[in-house]
């Protein structure tokens, strides 16, 4: 069993080589995210901050909204 099992590890090792061989002797091509990742990230954190401004600022949301001291519990009906 040894001789297979070591046989089969190096045709595993062999193709793990090969594939980056090919990888490394390939011309790296800039994707879309190498491209306008930072754009886009940095557009999405505008927006997200200009939508919560708005929101803060112009709904006239009422902040703290705590019962305590507001609510008076009533007489007990029995």
């Amino acid at each position: 069993m040894f001789p297979l099992a070591r046989a089969a590890q190096s045709l595993v090792a062999r193709g793990i080589q090969h594939t980056a061989v090919r990888a490394a002797h390939r011309k790296h091509e800039p994707t879309f995210h190498d491209k306008y990742g930072t754009m886009v990230l940095l557009g999405g954190a505008s927006m997200f901050t200009a939508v919560w401004g708005y929101v803060f600022t112009s709904l006239n949301v009422e902040w703290g909204i705590s019962p305590v001291g507001r609510v008076t519990p009533s007489e007990w009906r029995e």
